[in-house]
Parts: C-alpha cells; sequence; structure tokens
C-alpha cells in the first residue's frame, strides 16, 4: 500500500519536470522555471518533514526493540 512519504518522493521528480515544463511552455526563461519548479518540491519536502512528520508509534518501537 502506498504511504504518504512514498507519494511525496514519488511527486518531488514529477513536480521538478511537469511544473518547469509547463513553465518554459508558457515563455517563461529555463532556469527561471526550474528556480519556481524546485521551490514548489520544497514545498513538498517542508509538508512531509514539519506539517505531516514521521512519528514512530508505539507499536513500532517496540518491534524494532525485538528485532535489535
Amino acid at each position: 500500500m502506498i504511504e504518504y512519504y512514498d507519494l511525496v518522493l514519488g511527486l518531488i521528480p514529477l513536480v521538478l519536470v511537469s511544473v518547469a515544463g509547463g513553465l518554459t511552455g508558457a515563455g517563461i526563461g529555463h532556469f527561471t522555471a526550474m528556480a519556481l519548479a524546485s521551490l514548489v518540491a520544497i514545498g513538498l519536502i517542508a509538508h512531509g518533514l514539519f506539517v505531516r512528520t514521521p512519528i514512530q508509534t508505539e507499536s513500532e518501537q517496540a518491534m524494532r526493540g525485538v528485532a535489535d
């Protein structure tokens, strides 16, 4: 099953290519389009790190304790 963080990792290159391509097609310079697309990708990464923080549940911590 695809989880949130798998989706974020898959969206990063997709956003870079599609937003930069769309902006370049709209007449914005390639360098500027890549810079703006990278800001969107950084927003995705920041959302994954700070808004939906990766936490371990107690059951995951217990499983890691058994596995170690």
